[in-house]
């Protein structure tokens, strides 16, 4: 079993800063809706809280590459913004 680090800093509510021994990342959003930004890479997850199921989707150009003609992605990029930015500015 290797060692692992972990540790997250909230910057302010819907911006968190994550340390690990691979490196760092930034995710923005919180419960629900979030994308999280790494080496370039841009993931984002939605989920429904309390229930344990979430979808979890690269963003970024490059992790769309290989699923087909890479056509229609790009509106999941902009809805998944939309709801961090919804959860953010409205969540509680």
């Amino acid at each position: 079993m290797g060692f692992r680090f972990q540790k997250r800093i909230r910057i302010f509510k819907g911006l968190t800063l994550n340390l690990s021994k691979s490196g760092t990342s930034w995710t923005l959003g919180g419960r629900g809706a979030s994308v999280n930004l790494k080496d370039g890479k841009a993931t984002g997850s939605v989920g429904i809280p309390g229930t344990g199921l979430s979808y979890r989707e690269r963003l970024d150009a490059t992790g769309n590459a290989g699923s087909g003609n890479g056509a229609g992605t790009g509106w999941v990029v902009w809805l998944v913004i939309a709801i961090v930015l919804l959860g953010v500015l409205f969540g509680k």
